[in-house]
């Protein structure tokens, strides 16, 4: 069977977390699965090091998918004209952009419906392409899967699918995140936070993330404890400036705060093993990798009580209300002083950590490819 694929997230040294759940599916799925090929379909030059497998023919469709009217070329005219050449059995998508005028089988992955509660955080361009299309790319799909029991019930109730037409399978976390020695740990507090203990956040630095808060629980959290400890931040600044930037300006305790932009994956992997906790408070999750990342690492985390992330954490995090700063700066005492209360929390991720794997992603995946083919 032929099977054509939108790979167009696939950037070398870009994998945001969409792009890394393309990554670690296909590779597995590809290899998996010799009898089949598959057609990878870019919208720029490549890299070699995403044809996995003999099987994989990557192609190149016109244009660059970087704007809403340019992803409208891409996947209404660039992508079916690659498709009349390849005349495939099916095609496979995993960031929720299809064509929607197929003739053949269509899986479709779409993580969260981000943009239906909170449409202030998308610029109006880009809302309104997802307002018009998403619901035919919900509806055109002849299955469809998400990353969270959540997200497949609010996929459901927001587009008027069937339920059984959206599988659940999840993501998974990455490998590279593994526990430090204390001595180890010790090293990488002395080469980013002069030998002292921080608390970390990961990700994109956006207002979904809910950083300001971040900052307001911070402030709190120093208030009420002389320490020395830090607050890190990494991730791409992209959205930087407004609130964030201004609640950041107006910290009473800004000098206690490291922000490293965005890093290589070997630094993110030690400072996550060495912090007393990943904070991830997010006003809206499809699902979480750093929660999951963190289990891998052997930390504690904090996170949102709201969408996915209760369901991601379970019982391995404290969860919090993210709109509530002291609440977020009560969990940051907690797990500055309560070894007890870590060491528990280290524990239940530990044993919650193998629920996640991309070998398990990749099986439920190719279920639901099952469940299209012709």
């Amino acid at each position: 069977m032929k099977i054509a694929v939108n790979t167009r997230l696939l950037l070398k040294d870009r994998l945001e977390g969409i792009g890394q759940f393309t990554f670690e599916n296909l590779r597995r799925i590809t290899r998996a699965h010799p009898e089949h090929h598959f057609y990878f379909l870019f919208d720029r030059q490549f890299d070699e090091s995403f044809v996995f497998n003999d099987n994989v023919t990557p192609l190149v469709a016109h244009p660059q998918a970087r704007h809403p009217y340019l992803w409208y070329l891409f996947f209404e005219y660039g992508v079916p004209l690659k498709l009349r050449k390849i005349n495939p059995d099916l095609f496979l998508s995993t960031d929720g952009w299809i064509p929607t005028r197929l003739d053949i089988p269509v899986v479709n992955v779409i993580h969260d419906l981000n943009f239906l509660h909170h449409p202030e955080f998308v610029p109006p361009v880009v809302r309104r392409y997802y307002e018009r299309f998403f619901p035919k790319f919900a509806q055109r799909a002849t299955q469809l899967a998400s990353v969270s029991e959540y997200s497949r019930q609010d996929i459901v109730r927001s587009f008027h699918v069937a339920p059984e037409k959206v599988n659940v399978v999840f993501s998974g976390n990455n490998p590279a995140y593994k526990p430090l020695t204390e001595e180890q740990q010790n090293q990488v507090r002395r080469k980013y936070t002069d030998g002292c203990d921080y608390f970390l956040f990961v990700g994109l630095i956006h207002k979904r993330k809910n950083l300001d808060n971040i900052f307001k629980a911070f402030d709190i959290f120093k208030d009420r404890h002389s320490t020395a400890t830090k607050l890190v931040v990494v991730g791409d600044k992209k959205w930087w400036a407004g609130e964030i930037e201004n609640t950041y300006l107006q910290m009473r305790h800004r000098e206690d705060v490291l922000i490293l932009g965005r890093q290589p994956l070997e630094v993110v992997c030690e400072l996550t093993a060495s912090t007393i906790a990943m904070v991830y408070t997010s006003l809206f999750e499809g699902f979480g990798l750093p929660i999951v990342d963190s289990f891998n690492a052997h930390v504690p985390i904090i996170t949102s009580n709201v969408t996915a992330m209760p369901e991601i954490a379970g019982d391995a995090a404290i969860l919090v209300d993210p709109n509530n700063p002291g609440q977020l700066a009560d969990a940051m005492c907690n797990l500055q002083q309560d070894m007890v209360l870590r060491d528990a929390l280290i524990e239940k991720g530990i044993a919650r950590k193998d629920l996640f794997t991309w070998d398990r992603t990749a099986d439920l995946l190719w279920k639901t490819i099952e469940k299209a083919m012709p």
